[in-house]
């Protein structure tokens, strides 16, 4: 099964924000490499993300991060629809 976010978005849309109010990160997803049930069986599934913290002086660094990090330690802060549905149950 193909993956609904495939395709990379820009930081300003991005297909879901997530935040950790004690550490100050913020992870922005542009796109995922995995339908949602896939990434359930994978501990390596990766997310392309925006990310922004305290180190990054107020600015974005790009690059892949693991789903199972930002699930873990992210709040969502605000998600397309279509994200909702398929994550929500998951988080």
């Amino acid at each position: 099964m193909r993956t609904p976010f495939g395709k990379i978005r820009k930081v300003e849309s991005p297909y879901a924000i997530y935040t950790n109010s004690s550490s100050g990160f913020e992870w922005r997803v542009l796109k995922t490499y995995q339908h949602p049930e896939k990434e359930a069986d994978n501990l390596y599934a990766r997310w392309f993300v925006a990310a922004k913290s305290p180190y990054t002086y107020d600015s974005w660094e790009y690059g892949d991060t693991y789903s199972t990090e930002i699930l873990k330690y992210g709040k969502l802060k605000m998600a397309d629809a279509e994200w909702k549905e398929l994550y929500e149950p998951i988080t």
